[in-house]
């Protein structure tokens, strides 16, 4: 299946260049569009991988709540998503996502059900299920559609990997957003500090039916 290509996230990840929304330490690439779509496919996976869920693994990880989920089966399968990484104790860029993409939610209204928005960590060591679970409530972000995902520190470098996400420390971790309609492999970037009104129409045309299927 060609259009796997598209899955394949080697989306070649800028980090946002906008100061409110990047790390210290961050290396910032020259700016790109605000609202990025994924165009062109990106190379095939090493191996040559065809599948989804053995592309991006069904490694189990664990929510906010305890529960064990798989990342492909139970977090990606059949959704609109729309992914982040962030880590609780981040006293920047992570608490002001965060509240961003809350406010996306906020924009879709009744459509915000259709949506899953999946939060991983890049500091597994520290951000136990418990202390996501903290990190939520203070955000106001605890919802049955929004996922923060935590697992030992192989599970979450093999899945940070496999969104190209696999960083030497948690504060190297891109800003950059990802949206995908897994299920007919549409995936567009998305940079941090677009509006919230441009992130979640770029949501509601994922969530529309693909012509001819």
């Amino acid at each position: 299946m060609k259009a796997l290509a598209l899955i394949c996230l080697t989306l070649c990840f800028c980090v946002v260049s906008f100061m409110a929304f990047s790390h210290e330490g961050h290396v910032q690439p020259a700016p790109g569009s605000e609202v990025a779509a994924s165009s062109a496919p990106a190379a095939q996976p090493a191996g040559g991988t065809r599948d989804a869920k053995t592309w991006f693994t069904d490694t189990p990880l664990q929510d906010q709540n305890g529960n064990t989920l798989r990342f492909y089966s139970d977090a990606l399968q059949n959704r609109v998503v729309l992914l982040n990484v962030i880590f609780t104790s981040c006293n920047d860029a992570c608490p002001l996502i965060t509240q961003k993409l809350k406010e996306v939610r906020e924009v879709l209204g009744d459509k915000a059900d259709g949506v899953t928005f999946i939060s991983l960590t890049s500091d597994p060591l520290r951000d136990t299920p418990a202390v996501l679970k903290a990190y939520t409530l203070k955000q106001g972000v605890d919802g049955p559609h929004w996922l923060f995902l935590t697992g030992d520190k192989a599970q979450m470098d093999l899945v940070l990997s496999r969104i190209g996400q696999i960083v030497p420390t948690p504060e190297q971790h891109s800003t950059q957003l990802i949206v995908g309609d897994v299920a007919n492999k549409r995936w567009s970037k998305i940079r941090p500090d677009a509006p919230a009104a441009a992130i979640a129409q770029r949501l509601q045309l994922l969530t529309m039916p693909v012509a001819g299927r």
